[in-house]
């Protein structure tokens, strides 16, 4: 890209406001109002901690990098200020994630991931949360990168948005065993320390938001993440924001679960 330089700045400010981000959604839950809102629909929630952090997250990067598009000519900055909001509701803890994606040209080239509450069931006493970041040619950091059990074929998708697409489509990969989470970047951390094989989700729901950092961070450790067809995802400022064939990841083996996607799963989603 033209300017690495600014490039690293942006990534170092992602990563500080993320851990920022991080300390608001812990300080909302504890203050038990989570000021829940439904914006399409019963299993589409935001929270008092979804508005804090993206404000807090915008305001920050806007003041230091006044030129750059915040969803720029240069780098357009992608923010889910809560991933895995229905499961924060919940208290499904270990489903949330701060995400802030970075893209030049349309392509995914940094990713921060913060998670609010790692380590939050190792006790009172335990330090609370992690922030992971990569970036393309660089690699990722903030984790043990671990592939998953040889041989076996761990399926890792929607906890939430299931349907019979989606059931149909893991079928037909024939699954060892099937795990059922929330988020999108908790599903892409999973698959980065060896819990599961591929990412599978046929269906619309995940937004540019929601994929860009974790696809960034998965690719540079040699991942791959596209839709159902196999089409790369685009991150320029005009792109429609649903990724509406669905999502398809894995840290190895992506022909394998790529040619088993059967047709008729791929004639319903349109990209």
């Amino acid at each position: 890209m033209g300017s690495p330089a600014l490039l690293m700045r942006v990534v170092a400010s992602a990563y500080s406001v993320a851990e920022k981000a991080a300390t608001i959604v812990r300080n909302v839950m504890a203050a038990g109002d989570l000021g829940i809102v439904e914006k399409t629909g019963a299993n589409d929630l935001q929270t008092k901690a979804d508005r804090l952090v993206q404000m807090s997250i915008c305001a920050s990067l806007a003041r230091k990098f006044p030129k750059v598009t915040i969803i720029g000519e240069e780098l357009v900055i992608w923010v889910d200020p809560l991933d895995g909001t229905k499961e924060y509701t919940e208290g499904l803890l270990d489903h949330v994630t701060v995400l802030i994606g970075i893209a030049y040209g349309g392509k995914a080239i940094a990713g921060v991931i913060n998670q609010p509450y790692y380590n939050y069931e190792a006790g009172a006493d335990a330090v609370l949360g992690r922030t992971i970041w990569g970036v393309l040619g660089i690699g990722a950091f903030g984790f043990q990168l671990t592939e998953a059990p040889a041989g076996k074929r761990i399926i890792i998708t929607t906890r939430s948005h299931s349907s019979t697409l989606v059931n149909d489509c893991i079928s037909a990969l024939n699954p060892d065993s099937v795990i059922r989470v929330g988020g999108a970047g908790n599903k892409i951390i999973q698959l980065t320390e060896g819990k599961a094989s591929a990412y599978v989700f046929a269906s619309p729901g995940c937004k540019k938001w929601d994929t860009c950092a974790p696809e960034a961070i998965l690719h540079a450790v040699g991942g791959k993440i596209t839709d159902i067809h196999g089409n790369s995802f685009q991150y320029n400022k005009e792109v429609k924001h649903m990724n509406s064939a669905g999502v398809l990841a894995t840290l190895r083996n992506y022909e394998y679960y790529a040619s088993r996607i059967p047709n008729t799963v791929k004639q319903s989603l349109v990209p």
